[in-house]
């Protein structure tokens, strides 16, 4: 257990697949901390889906990943234009 956990701990019997087991170990053993830290770091990593995607099914799901990834380009290209206006204008001029 390390230290920086302050607040206290509460012993909880699961059960998982030997598959599963497996792969706690590997991961715990590659990260160097215990299988009980591993666990806690997962369940403080999790984040579920947001409900307006968790009941898409997959087509739906990966069109509204391309929209929302449109969206973000378009709103980058927006912002690298407003910051290369910006520089320019703060730009000493340029001398021919």
């Amino acid at each position: 257990m390390q230290a920086a956990h302050a607040e206290k701990l509460v012993r909880k019997q699961i059960l998982i697949s030997p598959r599963q087991v497996a792969r706690l170990d590997q991961l715990a053993a590659a990260e160097g901390v215990s299988v009980a830290e591993m666990i806690r770091q997962a369940i403080d990593a999790f984040e579920p889906a947001p409900a307006e995607v968790a009941g898409m099914k997959s087509t739906e799901l990966m069109e509204f990943v391309s929209a929302q990834l449109k969206e973000a380009i378009a709103s980058t290209h927006k912002a690298n234009q407003t910051v290369a206006e910006a520089l320019e204008r703060l730009s000493p001029p340029r001398k021919q």
